[in-house]
């Protein structure tokens, strides 16, 4: 298996696990990480856990960028960096005692048109080797909405499939290209469709409609309710036990890796996803599971969609 990743935005994730958050007041930390971040970059970092080969496109720039190629190249990724102007965002994550999850996102630098161009000729380099490719994260300044429809049109065009993790605008502009695999959480894919969903019947169906519009298939998450994935083939729902949540940054790219692993379809690989997913909230920061942190027993997966049941956060 060989995936290769696009962060358009990646960054340098620092995790502080602290007590609880009170404002106004100083904080001291328990424990701090510094870790590569970006969908597409712990995409690379899980399948590389996994001893698979990977590749991670994504532009680099100022000591930050350096920094991150060091920690990805440590982690035997093969970093396919473009190199440009600005200089690599670096994001902070708080992780309060009981697990709750603060995270601040700098906006990254902005890209010049001919940035661009060299983020997209770089994928196409690197395409030819890849089973999978996986893209994802927000767009940085200077790239539209319509940047990755274009990826995914020229990804295609190459021959590959495509597993895309965006939202917005982005996500509904590349729809009409037609990725293989979209991976909204129930918030995106409430945005998607333009309405709240309260229940996981509610999530089905506007997976439903995220295909009508052009996905292959939609892997959805939806937090401590499961996950669904929903294909020409049919719908299955799946989750796992989860004792304690100690970090859930990275959980989802986690949970997209441990799909395309499994091959990208089927039951067989949503179990994998949410073994993959499962796995990472149990650990620090944004920490990708290897092998032996995987619980696969703890994983159901059906056909018996409990339709009406509430999702404990509703997206609106």
């Amino acid at each position: 298996m060989n995936i290769l990743t696009v962060t358009p935005n990646p960054s340098l994730d620092r995790t502080y696990e602290i007590p609880g958050l009170r404002r106004g007041e100083v904080l001291r930390a328990g424990r701090e990480r510094v870790d590569p971040g970006g969908k597409g970059v712990n995409v690379s970092r899980a399948v590389a856990a996994a001893g698979h080969r990977t590749a991670a496109v994504l532009p680099l720039g100022g000591a930050p960028g350096d920094l991150l190629a060091d920690l990805l190249a440590a982690e035997g990724i093969e970093v396919a960096a473009v190199p440009v102007a600005g200089r690599t965002r670096s994001n902070i994550a708080l992780v309060e005692a009981d697990g709750t999850l603060t995270k601040i996102n700098a906006p990254g630098p902005e890209l010049s048109a001919a940035e661009s161009e060299s983020l997209l000729a770089a994928v196409r380099e690197h395409s030819a080797r890849a089973d999978w490719i996986a893209c994802g994260g927000s767009l940085p300044l200077g790239l539209s909405p319509q940047w990755y429809a274009g990826l995914v049109a020229r990804a295609h065009a190459a021959g590959a499939r495509v597993a895309l993790d965006t939202s917005g605008a982005s996500l509904v502009a590349a729809l009409r290209e037609r990725p293989d695999v979209v991976k909204p959480n129930a918030e995106e894919l409430a945005q998607a469709v333009g309405r709240p969903l309260a229940t996981i019947g509610d999530a089905v169906k506007a997976a439903e409609e995220v295909r009508e519009s052009g996905a292959g298939a939609v892997l959805a998450s939806l937090g401590v309710d499961g996950q669904l994935l929903v294909t020409a083939s049919g719908t299955y729902f799946a989750r796992a036990s989860v004792d304690a949540v100690r970090s859930n940054v990275g959980a989802g790219d986690a949970s997209l890796a441990g799909f395309l692993m499994a091959g990208g379809e089927g039951p067989e690989a949503l179990a994998a996803a949410v073994a993959h997913g499962a796995a990472a909230v149990r650990l620090p920061g944004s920490v990708m599971p290897a092998p032996a942190d995987l619980a696969p027993a703890s994983v159901t997966v059906t056909q018996a969609v409990p339709l009406e049941r509430p999702l404990r956060s509703p997206a609106s």
